[in-house]
């Protein structure tokens, strides 16, 4: 008897430590492809927030969208079932106020991005991502989109109609593109490679560094360089779930999500010279698109954002009153 009793202690000591253990795994997942520019962030924040945690938890990091897709990842935060996610358009659908940057060209470069974390992320885009459950640790980057297609050059809105193009989740990627004539059709990430080599669509739009990790450039015809919005990517964690932490992880994670940053955005930079080379070596045409052309195309769009969404002219009156100082 004596004996089975300190078995059973024994055994619920082996329990409750491999809890233990498990609470101290921080997964983070992601849709990008090895060797993305959302892989390489993410294993960059991962090392840098491993080395200040010294074994209190640890990140670990899932990419190519083995945790799910973007919207089932958003879930799995609330859950409880992830620590981290690294959402980029699909928050338009989270909040109204992330729509701001699904306006065409209203992003102008990564120095006006920086500015519009710095002046917002505390009062507008953490407000609003917190009263959905969500807090977000920093900006890091998905980046300037271009279009891809199996149809034709796209130079102007006109090149675009009828062609059936792949978007994020998101309302106003759709209404965009329908306003320039497309055909957009919402997809998955994980299901956009297979979808252009069968033909069910014609096309997609990403930055160079999901279009080449995602080995679009083997199933595509087309790149022309449109640069029509540009995405950030955001550390999104839960605010239950990161608030259970102690405190001196939960400072260790948001620092090295701050110092990830100039990391993330120093490979971006890099990466859109490499992989346009990258994109261009595996016969794809390339084209300048009429950015002036697409800008006019896109009023519409600003006047709707403006008047269907609370505060929306202010937003966008105020990201454009932070873009930097042209010499």
């Amino acid at each position: 008897m004596k004996f089975t009793k300190i078995a059973a202690a024994l055994a619920a000591l082996l329990i409750s430590g491999d809890a233990a253990l498990a609470q101290q795994a921080l997964r983070f997942g992601h849709v990008g492809e090895p060797g993305s520019l959302f892989a390489q962030s993410a294993e960059a924040f991962a090392r840098i927030a491993n080395e200040k945690l010294a074994g209190k938890a640890e990140v670990q990091v899932f990419g190519s969208s083995q945790l799910g897709n973007d919207r089932e990842m958003l879930q799995k935060l609330k859950l409880g079932q992830m620590m981290f996610a690294l959402p980029s358009s699909v928050m338009s659908s989270v909040a109204p106020e992330f729509g701001v940057f699904e306006m065409p060209y209203i992003i102008q470069d990564r120095e006006h991005i920086k500015a519009v974390e710095r002046e917002m992320l505390l009062d507008v885009f953490n407000p609003a991502a917190e009263a959905q459950g969500y807090r977000i640790l920093a900006f890091w980057e998905n980046g300037f989109r271009h279009i891809t297609n199996n149809v034709r050059p796209v130079t102007a809105p006109s090149d675009l109609e009828g062609v059936k193009l792949r978007t994020p989740n998101g309302e106003w990627r759709v209404k965009m593109f329908q306003a320039y004539g497309a055909n957009p059709t919402p997809m998955a990430f994980s299901d956009v490679f297979t979808a252009l080599q069968t033909g069910v669509i014609d096309g997609q739009e990403n930055p160079y560094a999901q279009i080449a990790s995602a080995k679009f450039q083997e199933v595509q015809k087309y790149l022309s360089i449109t640069g029509h919005v540009y995405t950030p990517g955001y550390i999104l964690t839960s605010t239950t779930h990161f608030d259970r932490l102690d405190r001196d992880v939960q400072a260790a994670l948001i620092l090295s999500a701050r110092e990830a940053q100039a990391e993330v955005y120093a490979i971006a930079e890099r990466l859109e010279v490499e992989l346009l080379d990258v994109i261009k070596a595996a016969g794809v045409a390339v084209n300048e698109a009429d950015k002036a052309a697409f800008v006019e195309a896109s009023r519409p769009i600003y006047d709707e954002f403006a008047a269907t969404v609370d505060g929306g002219a202010a937003l966008v009156e105020r990201i454009n009153a932070l873009r930097p100082a042209t010499n």
